[in-house]
């Protein structure tokens, strides 16, 4: 790869990224590599604090990626939710299925797919699911796909730049350096 980008420098351990930047010198001296941090963002965090909230992620990311939690548990945990409700008793379907084949997940619940039978085990589960509010932490808005009778609340994130040289810049140049700039 010409660029390698090593993204959440902001929550990773320092030492980690050290270690990372170390391997992407030597596997790829030649590569440029662009920091960046990934910013979390909700609408009315003022509602998370003190509530009882159920969290959806994003499923591949907390099962195959194995991560315990992601932008939505965060979101609720800086904001001052009283509590992050454990799906796993009030699982339907499928979602049964998954947490338990994925026992690290206990308290966040992961969407995983957009087939007729997921979406319905996904709104049952949170129907079933006792809190006072839903942080949504998906990629796609889920409350387009199904219906959530709790208030919910969408957490996105964007990348930005955490260094010299910025994302932006490598974009820049490279899109000038193939010939993609604006004929004008």
């Amino acid at each position: 790869a010409d660029v390698l980008v090593i993204n959440k420098v902001d929550s990773a351990r320092p030492e980690d990224v050290e270690a990372l930047m170390r391997t992407a010198a030597e596997m790829n001296p030649d590569a440029t590599v662009v920091q960046t941090r990934s910013c979390i963002s909700v609408e009315e965090p003022e509602r998370i604090e003190g509530a009882r909230v159920l969290v959806i992620e994003d499923g591949p990311t907390v099962t195959h990626g194995g991560m315990a939690y992601g932008a939505g548990a965060l979101a609720a945990k800086e904001h001052g939710a009283a509590e992050l409700v454990d799906p796993r008793p009030h699982a339907a379907g499928s979602l049964a299925d998954t947490l338990a084949d994925y026992p690290h997940l206990t308290e966040v619940l992961p969407a995983m797919g957009y087939s007729t039978e997921q979406l319905a085990d996904l709104e049952e589960t949170i129907r079933q699911t006792p809190c006072d509010l839903v942080l949504v932490g998906t990629p796609m808005d889920l409350t387009h796909v199904i219906d959530i009778d709790q208030p919910a609340l969408r957490v996105t994130y964007s990348v930005e730049s955490a260094g010299v040289p910025s994302l932006e810049t490598v974009v820049e140049e490279f899109v000038e350096r193939m010939g993609l700039g604006s004929s004008s």
